[in-house]
């Protein structure tokens, strides 16, 4: 009989007394206990920290009936701990503000193990309820904060709002450190590592093990997890897609793998994985669950150019740091998500780039949509048209096709960034053409714009801005030898320079040759 899928469970006790699916993480878990005491861990939304959090909690609880038939079952002697649970996933927090939130959060804890609290700030409350809970138990506390920076996060739109939290939770957290000598373990997890002189300056003998080699698997699944979790599901979903093994994985890997945070292990996402076989159909499952738009409005605000995001080189001090006031764009992509470590270069640059196709397809949609002013319905509708019209080899209706997203977009908006605009719109439209398209490819002479394979018909294309000419970006071609390296394709084939019009928002010529 095949297990119960999880989707949409985070508490532990429940996944196993459901007796639903769970991935054995339990062996680096006792690593991570065995180790050290004080933990911090980033990663982005839906990868299993509320889950791990409250492993944890039924770890130090002593809930060895919990973990019959686990990795960790006779590994360790199960002592009951008392345990400081704080979740900031909880609507309380926007309902009531952070301060009256964690308030209500110690005073559960205080009644539930009949203890008195008798100072007024939640930095003196924390503390006390830590020292009385040890006093009364003789064993030491075991502190547990999940998603420590939501109250930011949810208001960076908001910067004085986000600040004020900021600073509420910086003097939280500040009184673990003094008490030390009452704690077993502490862990903190969170999508984003603030700078230590913002948030942890006080907390500053936290283990952060965010791109730490050994914990790089905890969170997600590796292709062994799967085929051995999913054994009895896999065949089914072969044969309901009408795949073969090679090919299921295949695209499993292209859709879901691709997370790394070591630049050698790269897992697949755990929520998309649930719901893939849930539903045995590839849909964009993770990033489905929600977006800000306030993320895809800064990078189109921002300028940046989109083209750099499939490789993008950062250094090692990048991972230390993140600021309200001056938001690294790349540094939010990077800890929602949206980017992952994908190599290292010989120079010791670490190179960031999408982590798969359900997020490289699903951002682009949503970037070309900020981008060309347009509902994602209109999107959707001009890309299959410009697909049909390439397999057809009508260039003209791809050219108009290209022509309506531009006019879309406000004139006073395109003028004052039009070469960006220019560069990222056209950009994410061949991208978002799919597996039929090669965008900025590398050759010997350089790097051209696009090769587009239909069925019958390939493409070389090269696109420039006036005043560079259609003929100019065609003689590019030639010159560089940008064609060269499918002279043996069997389609027909061909070279279209493209120049585009900033001023008219529209491509002002396109010159077409069969090669």
């Amino acid at each position: 009989m095949l297990k119960k899928l999880p989707i949409g469970i985070q508490d532990f006790k429940k996944l196993r007394e459901q007796n639903a699916l769970y991935i054995d993480k339990t062996e680096i878990i006792f690593r991570l206990i065995d180790q050290g005491s004080y933990y911090f861990l980033s990663r982005p939304r839906r990868f299993g920290k509320s889950l791990l959090i409250s492993t944890l909690d039924a770890i130090f609880s002593g809930e060895k009936e919990l973990f019959k038939g686990l990795w960790i079952e006779d590994k360790i002697e199960w002592k009951k701990h008392p345990v400081v649970r704080i979740d900031f996933t909880s609507d309380s927090v926007k309902k009531l503000g952070v301060e009256k939130a964690i308030d209500e959060m110690l005073d559960a804890h205080a009644e539930r193990h009949e203890i008195t609290l008798f100072k007024t700030s939640n930095r003196g409350r924390l503390g006390e309820l830590v020292i009385k809970l040890h006093e009364k138990t003789g064993m030491q506390v075991a502190v547990l904060i999940d998603e420590y920076d939501k109250p930011i996060i949810d208001n960076l739109q908001d910067i004085e709002q986000a600040e004020e939290n900021r600073d509420i939770l910086k003097d939280f957290y500040g009184v673990l450190k003094p008490l030390d000598p009452h704690l077993k373990f502490v862990f903190l997890t969170g999508v984003t590592k603030f700078s230590k002189i913002t948030i942890f300056s006080d907390l500053n003998n936290l283990n952060d093990i965010t791109i730490h080699g050994e914990y790089s698997t905890m969170l997600g699944l590796t292709k062994e997890e799967i085929d051995h979790a999913f054994a009895n599901r896999i065949p089914e979903t072969c044969k309901k897609l009408a795949l073969t093994r090679e090919e299921f994985n295949g695209q499993l890997k292209s859709w879901y793998n691709g997370y790394s945070w070591d630049a050698k292990n790269f897992i697949y996402n755990p929520f998309s994985i649930l719901r893939f076989f849930d539903a045995q159909s590839f849909q964009n499952f993770w990033f489905s669950t929600g977006t800000p738009t306030f993320l895809v409005n800064f990078i189109r605000d921002k300028g940046l150019d989109v083209t750099d995001l499939e490789e993008y080189p950062v250094n090692q001090t990048f991972f230390d740091k993140f600021d309200i006031k001056n938001i690294d764009i790349i540094s939010l992509l990077f800890q929602t998500g949206y980017l992952t470590i994908k190599r290292k270069d010989s120079y010791g640059f670490i190179m960031l780039g999408y982590p798969n196709e359900e997020v490289r397809g699903s951002f682009s949609d949503n970037l070309l949509e900020s981008y060309a002013n347009k509902e994602q319905s209109e999107i959707s509708k001009a890309m299959r048209n410009m697909m049909l019209a390439l397999e057809d080899n009508d260039i003209d209706s791809f050219r108009k096709e290209i022509n309506a997203l531009f006019a879309s977009i406000p004139h006073q908006i395109f003028i004052a960034k039009k070469e960006a605009y220019y560069h990222s719109i056209i950009y994410l439209v061949l991208k978002l053409l799919g597996v039929y398209i090669d965008v900025e490819v590398s050759t010997s002479r350089g790097r051209l714009d696009a090769v587009i394979k239909t069925k019958e018909f390939l493409f070389v294309i090269e696109f420039k801005m006036l005043p560079v000419t259609a003929d100019e970006a065609l003689n590019q071609i030639k010159e560089k030898g940008y064609a060269e390296p499918y002279k043996t394709d069997k389609r027909e084939k061909f070279i279209i320079g493209i120049s585009f019009d900033p001023d008219k928002r529209e491509i002002e010529e396109m010159k077409v040759e069969r090669f």
